[in-house]
């Protein structure tokens, strides 16, 4: 008798189950990174005079991205198996990626205007890992049909769905928050404004030369040859114009459109935007709590964003955003509707922290301005003192405000704590979610009788402070948020 063969592995899928991504790609992902260059190319051909060679220069660089994208949807496939999902892409240096299905956390579908026109849809997997690598362990496909990435998002979250799922067969989610027209109010209370205008004020003046623009040139020596208050004010009146102008198309661009709903298939998803539309879906499963930021502008005019705590996304990056800015008490019912309690636990009466926490946030504010007026008057002409010493004011302000903004609480399930002044935040963590405790306690904090505790988790920023409590009532706080978790280590302390 023959001996037996070994038998061959079990085939998990067959070849045809690797799917291309769309062919409108080749002409999507050039004409958004062609529109993302535009202002440079058309600076570089315009100022060229007709120079042949700047004018063959641009429309090289063209046919170098329309080329690059050729290549990347000729060398990427991907499938989805029952444990992963594959993407293979690359020519000259090929990569190999897999995911495995338990580990992914969100779906986030980014819709660019190229992708739009042409009913695209981008599907970002994120698994949640912190890495210092840019995929940070999730993958992305850019680009699939609107449909098909419908159809990813609902697979992937562990819904099984086979077939493509058009958007007239979707159930209707239910709606949590929409966007109201009265929160554009709230759109000058950031920096966002700012930024752009510095942005734009940036680009103008690196190619001003090239644009023959004198107008700058002429701008610039007539401020610094005036030396008159009504100068600087009509400056400053032009900068807060221009940044409230900015502010407001940066929120539209944003946010409009922005709906909040829970799915059929047990997840929150955030839908918002004007020419890229974003939509993110977090499995319900995975929130661990929510957050409450409180810019100083923002704050001031009463108002509030919102921001889930959950594994897989940051707190601070604009994925984990439930609500743009918006008015405080719906930020807090946001929050509440999320995570299907009757009150929003970031409403949770606070305990305040000891007076020494005061005198240390006092000592941190005035100090530093204290020593840079010393120095000031030392090293610098006799006017530039007193503009330090003005600031002590402002210094006393910030201090006792960050005090003011100290306070935890503990609850039957969430573990509460809020801090900060230019930005304050206020996170409602759920205590079935924390994962370990820190406890710090510096020379001074010793000296004052406080500490600092943190309770660790897998979801959010992975660690959140409760700052310069009192040392007995901080360690009680641990103990009980998760009992017998810090006890070991307060009985051997003892």
């Amino acid at each position: 008798m023959m001996p037996s063969l070994p038998q061959a592995p079990e085939v998990v899928d067959a070849p045809q189950e690797w799917h291309r991504l769309h062919i409108k790609m080749l002409i999507v992902r050039p004409l958004n990174e062609t529109l993302a260059l535009l202002p440079v190319i058309l600076i570089w051909v315009i100022v060229g005079n007709g120079d042949p060679w700047r004018i063959g220069s641009g429309a090289f660089a063209v046919l170098v991205i329309v080329g690059l994208g050729f290549l990347h949807w000729r060398t990427t496939k991907y499938r989805i198996t029952p444990e992963q999902v594959e993407l293979h892409t690359g020519l000259v240096v090929r990569k190999r990626l897999a995911v495995p299905r338990e580990r992914i956390r969100t779906v986030d579908l980014t819709a660019k205007l190229g992708h739009r026109i042409f009913g695209l849809s981008a599907v970002r997997v994120g698994t949640g890992q912190r890495s210092t690598d840019a995929n940070d362990g999730g993958l992305t496909l850019d680009a699939v049909t609107s449909e098909e990435a419908e159809r990813l998002r609902q697979v992937l979250l562990e819904k099984p769905v086979s077939e493509p799922v058009h958007p007239t067969e979707q159930p209707k989610g239910q709606l949590l928050a929409e966007l109201d027209q009265k929160w554009l109010r709230f759109a000058p209370l950031s920096l966002s404004g700012l930024v752009a205008v510095g942005a734009v004020f940036g680009f103008v003046m690196n190619y001003a030369d090239d644009l023959n623009l004198h107008v700058v040139d002429t701008a610039t020596n007539w401020v610094m040859e005036s030396h008159s208050v009504l100068t600087v004010a009509k400056i400053a009146g032009v900068v807060i114009v221009l940044t409230f102008l900015a502010s407001l198309v940066v929120y539209v661009l944003q946010y409009w459109n922005y709906r909040l709903t829970r799915e059929p298939d047990q997840t929150v998803r955030v839908q918002r935007g004007l020419l890229t539309t974003r939509s993110v879906s977090v499995s319900e499963q995975r929130l661990r709590g929510v957050e409450v930021q409180q810019p100083l502008l923002l704050r001031l005019g009463r108002g509030a964003k919102a921001a889930a705590v959950t594994t897989g996304l940051g707190a601070k990056g604009e994925s984990s955003l439930l609500l743009p800015p918006a008015p405080t008490a719906e930020a807090h019912r946001v929050g509440a509707e999320v995570l299907r309690v009757p009150v929003a636990p970031t409403l949770t009466p606070l305990a305040r922290h000891p007076i020494a926490a005061l005198r240390r946030r006092l000592v941190r504010s005035v100090v530093p301005v204290v020593v840079l007026a010393v120095g000031l008057a030392v090293y610098a002409p006799s006017w530039a003192w007193p503009i330090a010493v003005a600031l002590l004011p402002f210094a006393v302000f910030v201090g006792w405000d960050r005090y003011r903004a100290l306070g935890h609480a503990l609850d039957d399930r969430y573990l509460v704590t809020r801090s900060g002044s230019l930005a304050r935040e206020t996170v409602a963590l759920q205590r079935t979610g924390i994962i370990g405790w820190r406890v710090h306690q510096s020379f001074f904090q010793r000296r004052a009788g406080l500490v600092t505790v943190s309770a660790t988790t897998a979801a959010g920023d992975g660690v959140y402070h409760v700052l310069d409590v009192g040392t007995p009532e901080g360690l009680a706080l641990a103990d009980e948020a998760v009992p017998g978790l810090l006890s070991p280590f307060l009985w051997a302390h003892s």
